[in-house]
């Protein structure tokens, strides 16, 4: 049996873990960059509270692996609480606060960074707050930031895979439970890992051509 004819067997069952791993992206993108991008910027404008907390939970989120921060908050917090929870909230809850603080503090210390002088510059000129914001430092602080957005993202949807580890049915999941009916291991996890590399790589690559292009290093100033 070739991967082709794995696939055409099995279309179904791996459209619907793509719809789950496409659901869990929706709404672990969705929380990292909204909320992950105001707690970054009232974290630079509020340093004392905010902005050591950010710094804190981050460095929190990056020092525990996210596997064990997923089966804790699916089995001992449940447990202690005495609750069911849906795997899928579980896997969305956890890899969303990941998200939002590794985006926060990102976005806090590009803001923490900016270069001073730019806004002097505006100031001379005689620009008003609000174009000082929307002209010079909200696209300079896009394509600072922009690069490295992307990669989190897809860093974010390889960790989709750790959601199949508490039952949510997202495509690795999908992908283990054909291998164990028809065992063929190399032509399902190549055609899985092929697919990771049609979406993932391009996204890379177009993050690595804008850092390339339009980021520059703020401490050279």
């Amino acid at each position: 049996m070739s991967v082709f004819d794995i696939l055409l067997t099995y279309h179904i069952a791996f459209l619907q873990g793509l719809r789950v791993t496409l659901m869990l992206c929706a709404v672990i993108w969705t929380a990292g960059l909204v909320l992950g991008t105001a707690l970054g910027v009232v974290g630079a404008h509020s340093p004392k509270s905010w902005g050591r907390f950010t710094r804190g939970a981050s460095f929190a989120f990056s020092a525990i692996p996210t596997l064990v921060i997923l089966f804790w908050l699916h089995y001992p917090a449940q447990a202690a609480l005495g609750i069911v929870i849906d795997p899928f909230y579980t896997a969305s809850l956890t890899l969303s606060l990941v998200n939002i603080f590794a985006v926060g503090e990102m976005v806090r210390q590009a803001v923490t960074d900016f270069p001073a002088q730019y806004i002097i510059a505006g100031r001379v000129c005689g620009l008003p707050t609000r174009d000082i914001v929307t002209r010079i430092q909200l696209p300079i602080l896009f394509r600072q930031l922009l690069p490295g957005l992307l990669v989190q993202q897809v860093g974010m949807l390889h960790a989709t895979l750790f959601a199949s580890l508490i039952s949510v049915e997202e495509i690795f999941r999908v992908a283990q439970r054909i291998n164990s009916t028809v065992y063929r291991p190399i032509e399902i996890y190549t055609a899985l890992a092929v697919f990771f590399l049609i979406v993932c790589l391009p996204v890379t690559m177009f993050a690595a051509l804008l850092k390339k292009r339009f980021t520059r290093d703020f401490s050279e100033r």
